[in-house]
């Protein structure tokens, strides 16, 4: 059975910081494209960071420079270090893993981060 486990979000004032895990079981780790996305209220879920299976990454332009996705094949976790926080990064935060070559996507039930004073 896979599984994805959101953890590490929560409330934060503005400016400040926090940093998301995504543990993963069932999957052979090292072999999944990781990423995360976001959903806001009313919005449509949107990709804010991704990591390769070589470790490339790539970042949503709103995020670029604050925000850093990491990934650790030996623990099976990927991680979102985010830094300098906005109301605007206010959002339902979903771990994502996709294997490419088996058309295989999960996703975790996610995690909720608040921005605001």
């Amino acid at each position: 059975q896979v599984q994805l486990v959101e953890s590490g979000g929560g409330l934060v004032q503005p400016g400040g910081s926090l940093r998301l895990s995504c543990a993963a079981s069932g999957i052979i780790f090292s072999l999944n494209a990781m990423a995360w996305y976001r959903q806001a209220p009313g919005k449509e879920r949107e990709l804010v960071a991704a990591i390769s299976i070589s470790g490339s990454t790539n970042y949503a332009d709103s995020v670029r420079g604050r925000f850093t996705i990491s990934r650790n094949n030996a623990k099976n976790t990927v991680f979102l270090q985010m830094n300098d926080l906005t109301p605007e990064d206010t959002a339902v935060y979903y771990c994502n893993a996709k294997r490419r070559l088996q058309n295989t996507e999960y996703w975790g039930q996610g995690t909720q981060v608040t921005v605001s004073s």
